[in-house]
This record gives structure tokens, sequence and C-alpha cells, in this order.
């Protein structure tokens, strides 16, 4: 019958060349000591380059949400400046003298509607709460103004629109607050 003889065979090797079992022993311990610091070794390794890999994919995804952030403004940036031509050119036609008051106008309402598209694009949308119940998360009272024409508590009149971006408040609505005639 014949043996076959492994990589970690060392003691079997050391029988047959006729060690005592002293030595077979040692040499069997050194076998498994090796065996541990190979494998520790390779564990280390493994844990190293799967640290690396984490960080690796941890800056890839940073940058990745950097150059969508980017991206956005630029596209918003860039809507913007059709609005920015607008006014430039209502500039231009109010410094000359032979501009009427309805050109002038007219090239307002373009600008605004130029305004008004683009944050629409970019879901920017306006809070106008004219006749509302007054909520503080999304509208800032400036005073309170007594009248019968509105139940208390609603808002009688916007001062400032406000506006929410993808549902998230930007700038809440500035406005007045009805109170009943008579409270303080």
């Amino acid at each position: 019958m014949s043996e076959t003889k492994g990589p970690h065979d060392a003691g079997a090797a050391t029988a047959a060349a006729g060690a005592s079992p002293e030595e077979q022993l040692a040499a069997a311990q050194a076998a498994v000591q090796q065996a541990k610091a190979d494998a520790e070794a390779a564990i280390r390794d493994a844990q190293l380059r799967a640290a690396a890999e984490i960080e690796n994919i941890r800056k890839r995804a940073q940058r990745d949400v950097e150059a969508a952030q980017r991206f956005a403004l630029e596209r918003f940036a860039g809507e913007l400046l059709a609005v920015l031509d607008s006014l430039e050119l209502a500039v231009a036609a109010g410094a000359r003298a032979q501009a009427d008051a309805a050109s002038l106008a007219a090239g307002q309402q373009a600008t605004l509607q130029l305004l008004q598209r683009a944050f629409e694009k970019f879901s920017i949308q306006p809070i106008n709460p004219q006749a509302t119940a007054f909520d503080p998360s999304l509208h800032e009272a400036v005073l309170s103004q007594e009248t019968n024409a509105v139940a208390p508590g609603q808002v009688l009149e916007v001062l400032q629109a406000g506006y929410q971006l993808n549902g998230r408040l930007l700038r809440p609505a500035r406005v007045i607050v009805a109170r009943q005639p008579g409270s303080p």
C-alpha cells in the first residue's frame, strides 16, 4: 500500500526518515504554526483589500454625487440665462427714449414667464396661500389685521409668495393673517 503525502505531511516525511517521536511532534507543531501564520496573513490581506475596496467605492460615490449636483446646477443656470437676456433687453429698451410703457410691460411679462417656466422645469413651486388657513410650516405671519372679510386665522393678504423645491420649503410665504375685530 502506497501513501500520498500532502504539503502538511511533514511529520510523515520525518517519520519515514526515522526521526524520534519528539522530533516528529516538533515538526508537526512547526507545520501547524506555519499554516496558522499563513492563514492569518491571508486574512489580514483580505481585510486590507476589502477596506481599500470600500474606501474606493465611497470615494467614487462621493464624486458621482458631486458631479450630479454640479450638472443639476448647470442646467438650472442655463435656464436662467434666458431670463437674464430678457432683463438686459428690457433695461436697454427702457434706456431708449422711444420706449413706451406698453412695450416695457410686455417685456417684463415675457421675462416673468421665462422665469416661471424655469422654476416649473426644476420643480420649484410657488406657495400662494390667499384665503387659506395660516400654516406656520409654510407661512410667515408679518402682521395680523382685524377684519370680518375672512375668518380669524385665515390668510388675508400675501405680501410675498413662498416657494417649495420638490416639496421642501425654500422660502415661506410672507402673509397678513386675519384676526377677529376687538381681539388683541
